[in-house]
């Protein structure tokens, strides 16, 4: 945690985060327990299988997406039952209320577990009662967010999209729209344009994962071919003037993930995240949490680490949080009571500072 007079501040700012996948949320002591409880074997051939301390210890040396995809798919394999998706997700959004997480859109993949043979209603019903919960006894609002994994053949993301209980579901407002994660380089968007466009006509929102370690286009593409609301990741935009401009123009929404896109090697520090760009250019970005268990850092972390090294005055906070509270896809009057609240956070820091 940083040490600065900010960081009471930073803490108690109402925080939206538009950008976590809740299977990325499966801490190593948690996943040990569920595999225990399921009996499900662990990899014997990975001495980081060990013990959570070794397992945690192997999560800090990744060397790319992939490289951490690998361990990903791995650890989902303990979710088994309702009771555990449902464990996994509260022990997500305990961690956010401590972090000062008021509203909190959430992502998961279907594809990863229908295809071990876990029906799509047992995940969904985990997550929506952890969402209820969250709700109920923390006061932080929700929306689920089906990803389809870019990965896989489309015709079996077009597969899943179109399975009668995902459906019912998108019906039902159990979930407010859709994503596409996974390795980015080689699946560009564009490949998943009659997702998208089914989506869009059913009143879905729509994002996807570009410019993380993909190129420009790929941005560029999210947005016109997709007709995405938002961007995950977004940090290569910076290589293209003209595309930056379009967005900061438009206000599109980035959810970046400054700790992860360390962790992940897409850049090499804090330092090298375009988040002073941004803010220069008029680009709005929330800040996020991305897969914390995996990269060790929930979003408070985040907001820590990037105030540690660019220093960023209460007014570009304000700038940051605000952006992230209009940017998020509740309700209007749940938008107005998170900017009440922000207000009172500063009113009462300049008291304080004065």
């Amino acid at each position: 945690m940083c040490k600065t007079s900010l960081h009471d501040f930073l803490r108690r700012l109402p925080k939206c985060e538009h950008h976590i996948h809740l299977e990325g949320a499966l801490t190593p002591s948690l996943l040990f327990q569920l595999a225990k409880k399921n009996r499900i074997s662990l990899p014997k051939d990975d001495k980081a299988f060990i013990s959570p301390h070794s397992l945690l210890a192997r999560y800090a040396r990744f060397s790319s997406l992939d490289d951490f995809l690998g361990y990903y798919y791995i650890g989902m394999s303990v979710l088994v039952h309702e009771a555990d998706f449902e464990a996994l997700a509260w022990d997500y959004f305990q961690h956010a209320s401590t972090d000062g997480v008021h509203h909190a859109e959430v992502f998961f993949d279907p594809q990863a577990h229908t295809s071990r043979g876990i029906a799509y209603t047992t995940v969904l019903s985990g997550f929506r009662n952890a969402c209820l919960r969250a709700e109920r006894e923390l006061h932080i609002t929700t929306e689920l967010i089906t990803c389809f994994l870019r990965h896989l053949p489309v015709p079996d993301c077009l597969t899943a999209f179109e399975n009668q209980d995902v459906q019912a579901s998108y019906l039902a407002g159990h979930i407010k729209g859709i994503g596409l994660d996974s390795s980015e380089l080689n699946f560009p968007p564009h490949l998943f344009k009659e997702i998208y466009e089914r989506a869009g006509q059913q009143g879905l929102r729509r994002t996807a994962h570009a410019g993380e370690e993909g190129p420009t286009s790929y941005i560029a593409d999210a947005l016109d071919i997709l007709g995405v609301d938002r961007i995950d990741h977004g940090i290569r935009l910076v290589e293209d003037p003209a595309l930056m401009q379009k967005i900061a123009a438009r206000g599109t929404l980035l959810t970046t993930c400054p700790m992860s896109n360390v962790v992940l090697r897409c850049i090499k520090s804090i330092g090298d995240h375009p988040i002073r760009k941004f803010l220069d250019a008029g680009v709005k970005f929330s800040i996020n949490s991305d897969d914390p268990a995996y990269f060790g850092g929930y979003i408070l972390d985040n907001y820590c680490a990037v105030h540690e090294v660019f220093d960023l005055s209460v007014e570009e906070w304000t700038t940051i949080c605000r952006n992230g509270i209009e940017g998020s896809w509740c309700s209007e009057e749940r938008k107005r009571e998170m900017l009440a609240v922000l207000e009172r956070v500063i009113d009462e820091f300049q008291v304080s500072a004065s």
